[in-house]
């Protein structure tokens, strides 16, 4: 008898340790860093109160909600392992960074197109900012955003799709692998962050819902381009449209199954897509939300004003060494300083705004009447 009890009471010990331990739910990631979500109960329910800490990697997240905001205070340190930082193509080293981010709880749809340079915030308050800044410049006006997957230039990033910024911030180009695989409920559609308008984001495994995105038919344009980062180097932009710059992409209603801002309607909740093909993350949000800066395109992430060719007002600003409006022979540069005779049609010596839109739109009624449909692709 007295074995009896005392194998019940084993029982009854161990019952109550297990039930105490379940009071919070602990993972290990793949390198053993040990992070904890707190009082979610198992899976983690990403959409309710939240913390994410991680002692290997430094990571600290707290996500809050109350009836109208989702507050998410963090470091912004990945809880994952990253590639190494500095490397060749990127001089940078991660750095904590102090970071306080709101999300209305009940996003407000509006179905206007807004650009956005940082779209949203991964589950562990990492951010996601598709776009670079790096620009391949042409002495003939034409400026190239390059697009941080490419052949072109390293940008250093890691297997994450994500390097550093020279203030130290970590964030993701494109889908965010790591944030996927720690995330994986086993449904198709992983949760891996929340927009700046509140609704979430999302990737699809399967890669089942396309991007409406396609490359533009036909060449570049643009001489003597060049990009400067530590070293100036000669680019060639010539040739089609093959993906890496932004302005390569043209959107095209219905052309897949996500809207300009990869969003899409699935049982009744918009959402948006993390994709593997361009835009890779949303470039403008659909949903109301307060835009902190605007610099870049404005339309919606569709074809922006990079890459197509600039205004007159626009070159002339940029080659008017002296600022009186005009440009002489030794101001102009590129294909223009060779063809200055021509465009200088009152041959004063100098190029004026009206001659340089005159030339303009000969050349663009030269190239729609003349192009032989042979040389598209």
């Amino acid at each position: 008898m007295k074995n009896i009890n005392l194998i019940r009471l084993i029982l009854l010990i161990t019952l109550l340790v297990s039930c105490k331990s379940n009071n919070a739910t602990h993972s290990h990631d793949a390198e053993g860093g040990h992070s904890h979500q707190h009082d979610t109960g198992s899976p983690v329910n990403y959409f309710g109160n939240y913390s994410l800490v991680n002692e290997d990697y430094g990571t600290n997240t707290v996500v809050t909600v109350n009836s109208n905001t989702r507050t998410m205070v963090t470091n912004a340190l990945p809880n994952h392992k990253t590639g190494a930082f500095p490397n060749s193509g990127n001089p940078n080293s991660i750095s904590a960074q102090n970071k306080t981010y709101s999300f209305p709880i009940n996003p407000k749809y509006s179905g206007k197109a807004q650009w956005v340079r940082e779209p949203g915030i991964a589950l562990n308050g990492v951010k996601f900012e598709p776009g670079t800044a790096e620009v391949v410049v042409c002495d003939t006006g034409e400026n190239y955003r390059v697009e941080a997957f490419q052949d072109l230039i390293d940008l250093g990033l890691d297997f994450n799709h994500a390097h550093v910024q020279p203030t130290g911030a970590y964030h993701y180009h494109g889908s965010p692998t790591s944030v996927i695989e720690n995330s994986d409920t086993g449904q198709d559609l992983v949760h891996v962050g929340f927009a700046h308008d509140g609704f979430p984001m999302y990737y699809s495994k399967s890669g089942a819902y396309k991007p409406s995105y396609k490359l533009l038919d036909g060449n570049r344009e643009g001489e003597d381009c060049t990009y400067t980062a530590r070293e100036t180097i000669d680019v060639s932009v010539g040739g089609h449209h093959d993906g890496t710059y932004g302005s390569d992409f043209e959107y095209i209603e219905g052309y897949g199954d996500l809207d300009e801002c990869n969003g899409i309607n699935i049982d009744g909740q918009y959402m948006y897509l993390v994709t593997n093909e361009f835009p890779y993350v949303s470039r403008c949000l659909m949903g109301e939300f307060e835009q902190e800066e605007r610099r870049g395109p404005q339309n919606g992430g569709g074809r922006s004003r990079q890459g197509q060719k600039p205004r007159a007002t626009d070159i002339i600003k940029q080659m008017d060494a002296n600022k009186d409006g005009k440009l002489s022979k030794t101001e102009a540069k590129g294909s223009l300083a060779d063809d200055f005779s021509e465009v200088d049609v009152n041959n004063d010596g100098f190029i004026s705004k009206e001659e340089l839109e005159k030339k303009q739109k000969q050349n663009r009624q030269g190239r729609q009447g003349g192009r032989p449909q042979g040389n598209r692709n």
